[in-house]
């Protein structure tokens, strides 16, 4: 038999095994870390997960503590051969929360000392070592800890912070794990290859785990609401796809562009902190950092990786692995009626709506934030009847770019209903007009050639002066495109797919569309 950690849980498992045999049904697509046995390289990190009943936490030891880590009662919970008693909490309150108690050989100071928010404290009850504790400070605080006349702090917690709020009498640290250090990534390797054969000792990280900046289950602050909404839609897929991977952070640029404002204030960006940058080029992307370093205006922090924070580290370019952020997002817009309501049943929401035909479909809510309505505990929803959604189809294969912008323009980047004016119909022509900025690039992409089957959804390009006009024809044609501009004038990026839904719209009024997924 060999013993591994899959995703930090130790396992068993037979000699033979794959990766496919621990995960299966994993997605082909998706790459899952391997991390062999790191042997001596361990202790160059200064990375220390605690693997605790209420979830992950992981630590940063200070420099002048790591031979509290290595040596002692503490370093049996960091070796891999001590299997040593749970450290359980002592006691709790809203200033930090205790684990213990142990003895070690700590001179208490007797003082009181200041403590930040995520500090790791070695201290003492009654001032006596050999009932030591391990103390997180959960808030800015003064107090006596029983520590060491610097103040005993040594080490910073720099993920997990939610779980360290979530500590209550009862829970235990079950075991601590050094991270794997830069050194290690030589050996390490992230993989889509299921039938890579499992060594005794291995570490396989098969997804991250992330929560949102402001959400805990007790305690929900909005302050970032706006920004958070913007990561969970980016994963909504839980997916997160590298566009690029430097020395300090991993970057998804699916979703860049997108109008995100700065909000909070600037904050350092530890191991682990996520960011979308509200400026720049790269406005919009989402920021995952494998190394910390200063804050930065340009950037709002909106979560933090709380497991899994190898993958990043290990990510390639172009590579997409499992993402999961809680909470996930509740957005209603584009379900039908019936299905909202059954979500906000789940989700515990108290739902408003301004009809009761459960067809009807979901175009706008308020509060417009999943943080938003979690915290108030309900949402007012807005319907259109069925019969004005037409379901498309577009073809990112072939026009990709176009298609990026007709999605920008109607929505449908941001929410799955989207929506456009129909400007005129004539013929078997109709024309819609969404409002496409005049600095936006439409160049030839996927031009018809022969006859132009009816149905077919198509964007005029820049070789025109209507550039951005929408259209669909009802009958072929091999003169003319969907817009009723010459074939090299049209960009072809979809189809309807309810085209008896065309003829009871009228001029002027909204159409709204949902996309079916090739």
């Amino acid at each position: 038999m060999l013993e591994i950690r899959l995703d930090g849980t130790r396992l068993e498992i037979d000699d033979s095994a794959t990766l496919g045999d621990l995960l299966p049904g994993h997605p082909s697509s998706c790459s899952v870390a391997v991390i062999p046995p790191a042997e001596a390289q361990a202790a160059l990190t200064r990375n220390i997960r605690l693997l605790t009943s209420a979830g992950e936490v992981v630590i940063e030891i200070l420099e002048e503590a790591a031979a509290f880590f290595s040596e002692g009662f503490i370093a049996e919970y960091v070796s891999a051969e001590s299997e040593p008693e749970e450290l359980s909490v002592k006691w709790t309150d809203r200033q930090s929360v205790a684990f213990g108690p142990f003895s070690t050989d700590i001179n208490p100071d007797r003082r009181q000392h200041r403590y930040a928010r995520g500090d790791v404290i070695l201290g003492c009850g009654g001032y006596d070592s050999r009932t030591s504790y391990l103390i997180f400070s959960r808030i800015p605080h003064i107090a006596d800890h029983g520590g060491q006349a610097d103040g005993g702090i040594v080490a910073r917690v720099v993920s997990g912070m939610a779980v360290l709020e979530a500590w209550s009498k009862g829970d235990r640290i079950l075991r601590m794990e050094r991270l794997m250090s830069r050194a290690d990534t030589s050996t390490a390797f992230t993989t889509t290859d299921m039938s890579t054969p499992v060594t005794d000792g291995m570490q396989i990280f098969s997804h991250v785990l992330a929560s949102a900046a402001g959400y805990r289950k007790d305690a929900i602050d909005t302050t970032r609401a706006a920004s958070v909404e913007h990561l969970l839609r980016t994963m909504a897929g839980e997916r997160m796809t590298v566009s690029l991977a430097s020395s300090t952070h991993i970057r998804d640029d699916r979703m860049k562009e997108s109008i995100v404002e700065y909000e909070g204030e600037p904050h350092s960006r530890f191991e682990g902190t996520i960011t979308t940058r509200v400026d720049g080029k790269n406005r919009g992307s989402m920021y995952i950092y494998t190394e910390d370093i200063p804050g930065s205006a340009h950037h709002t922090v909106v979560g933090q990786v709380e497991q899994g924070i190898e993958l990043p580290i290990l990510a390639q370019d172009d590579e997409t692995f499992i993402m999961r952020v809680e909470p996930k997002q509740l957005d209603f817009r584009g379900m039908e009626l019936g299905e909202a309501l059954e979500l906000a049943a789940e989700r515990g929401i108290t739902p408003e709506s301004d009809t009761e035909e459960k067809k009807s479909v979901v175009f706008s809510q308020k509060p417009t934030t999943t943080l938003e309505i979690l915290a108030e505990g309900k949402v007012a929803i807005t319907t259109v009847p069925l019969s004005q959604v037409i379901t498309i189809e577009l073809f990112d294969d072939e026009a990709p770019k176009t298609c990026h912008i007709f999605r920008s323009v109607t929505g449908l980047r941001w929410h799955d209903i989207g929506e456009m004016p129909l400007l005129m119909k004539f013929e078997d022509v109709y024309l819609f007009q969404p409002e496409v900025s005049k600095k936006t690039n439409i160049h030839r992409e996927n031009l018809p050639e022969g006859e132009v089957s009816a149905y077919l959804l198509a964007m005029t390009n820049d070789s025109r002066k209507a550039a951005g006009l929408v259209g669909v024809r009802t009958v072929s044609s091999s003169e003319f495109g969907p817009t009723s501009e010459p074939l090299e004038s049209t960009n072809i990026i979809g189809k309807v797919l309810e085209p008896e839904k065309l003829e009871g719209l009228k001029e002027g009024t909204t159409v709204y569309l949902r996309e079916v997924k090739r």
